[in-house]
């Protein structure tokens, strides 16, 4: 979900927006990400890399 999408309790107006100090606050907080821009669909990727790079790795050492 995304501030796009979500209407401020306070003023009634899209959160994007920032009208209120309310707006403003849930925004930037909306826009920190803690994870330093990984999203869980990049996470899931890598992964899947990871994986797919282990078994290569197992079937040219013949483990």
């Amino acid at each position: 979900m995304s501030c796009e999408d979500l209407v401020c309790a306070g003023c009634a107006h899209p959160v994007a927006e920032g009208r209120c100090p309310r707006c403003r606050a849930y925004r930037d907080r909306m826009h920190q990400n803690a994870f330093g821009g990984l999203t869980p669909a990049l996470v899931s990727l890598a992964l899947i890399v990871l994986l797919f790079l282990t078994m290569a790795l197992e079937r040219l050492t013949g483990a």
